[in-house]
């Protein structure tokens, strides 16, 4: 089968109308400006002649009721199909409160964006032909109601039901948690395994087992491509945070028969009241980056002391900035030899972040 279609990826929207927006001393995201930009991107993506668009999660602030009606209602206006799923922020309760959805009320607020045949929070639908798209939701609660990233058992079978009858067709999932590290030591560093899907192994062979190759993913606010034997998770920066990305893909077929993703992506440089949105936002991640730095200084694999983390840490200021950024390369020449191998370590080893052609086998 011959494919041409084009679609635009947005990820970690963080729809906050402004009464509902709080603020924290830590918070990296600007969810002030989640309503500008995204008029900004629905702008942009008009002029494409775009085939659908994809928005892995996060949609809201933290799950308030208002966010979601007003998203809703503002994706119904689009002229081109929509898929959603949810993010860990957009059921942060698994009972419905006074101001904040429910766990089981998100499909009600979706019901024209992957939704329309399911109560349940996963769903698939062939939305062209040939190309079947899986929805997960990849966000539980534990008996603590505490939450988790993991798909549950049934979920498992599910999926494993609905690759096994959409074997002939190029298969796109998207599910919120990362699958494959994007990160060094991810699944197992405390600060980044929260960002990972608890079960990814078993996931990730249930896929290569059925010979699917492209996972759409948000959650850690990067951009980045990783790749696992043949796999890719694509996951998407959020629009509320530095660099304010999100990606367009032009998908085609070769002279070889093969699908070809050619990835391009794009970044919202400015807003109203936010003339130099890139450079104000670096530097508020910046300036609210010490203690998650410290936290990774003095937490295993490194375990500095607080003393010595203090001295390394104001070199870090721009780490999580630049990773955000996507394709990033470092040097700590100033930093003791251990550390200065782990930080230079996240340094990007190809440099497909951000622009890419993907050949599928």
């Amino acid at each position: 089968m011959s494919l041409n279609f084009k679609f635009a990826v947005v990820s970690d929207l963080h729809i906050a109308l402004p009464q509902t927006i709080w603020d924290h001393p830590n918070r990296f995201h600007l969810v002030e400006v989640s309503i500008p930009a995204l008029e900004l991107v629905l702008e942009h993506l008009g002029q494409l002649d775009l085939d659908f668009l994809l928005l892995p999660g996060d949609l809201t602030q933290h799950g308030e009721r208002e966010n979601h009606q007003w998203l809703s209602q503002r994706l119904s206006q689009l002229p081109y199909p929509v898929y959603v799923i949810p993010g860990n922020h957009d059921l942060p309760v698994l009972e419905s409160q006074k101001n904040l959805i429910g766990f089981r009320e998100f499909p009600q607020y979706y019901r024209s964006f992957g939704y329309q045949q399911t109560q349940s929070l996963d769903y698939t639908q062939e939305i062209l032909p040939g190309l079947q798209l899986i929805g997960l939701n990849s966000n539980h609660f534990d008996a603590q109601g505490n939450q988790i990233g993991c798909l549950r058992e049934e979920q498992l079978e599910w999926l494993e039901q609905v690759l096994f009858d959409v074997k002939n067709q190029l298969v796109f999932v998207m599910i919120h948690h990362n699958v494959i590290e994007h990160l060094p030591g991810q699944a197992t560093n405390s600060l980044g395994r929260r960002y990972m899907l608890e079960n990814a192994p078993r996931f990730l062979n249930l896929l290569k087992q059925a010979g699917v190759q492209l996972v759409f993913t948000g959650h850690l606010h990067v951009q980045d491509i990783a790749q696992w034997q043949g796999i890719y998770d694509i996951t998407t920066g959020s629009l509320v945070s530095y660099p304010h990305p999100y990606r367009v893909i032009h998908v085609n077929t070769n002279a070889q028969g093969k699908p070809v993703l050619k990835i391009e992506s794009h970044r919202i440089t400015a807003v109203e009241d936010w003339p130099d949105l890139p450079l104000k936002s670096r530097e508020w991640m910046g300036e609210r980056s010490f203690p998650f730095m410290m936290k990774l200084l003095t937490n295993p694999p490194l375990k500095l002391t607080v003393q010595e983390a203090e001295k390394l840490v104001p070199h870090l200021r721009y780490f999580w900035a630049d990773i955000a950024n996507g394709d990033a390369q470092f040097n700590f020449e100033v930093f003791p030899p251990t550390v200065r191998r782990y930080f230079e370590g996240f340094s990007a080893t190809d440099q497909i972040d951000n622009f890419a052609q993907l050949i599928l086998s």
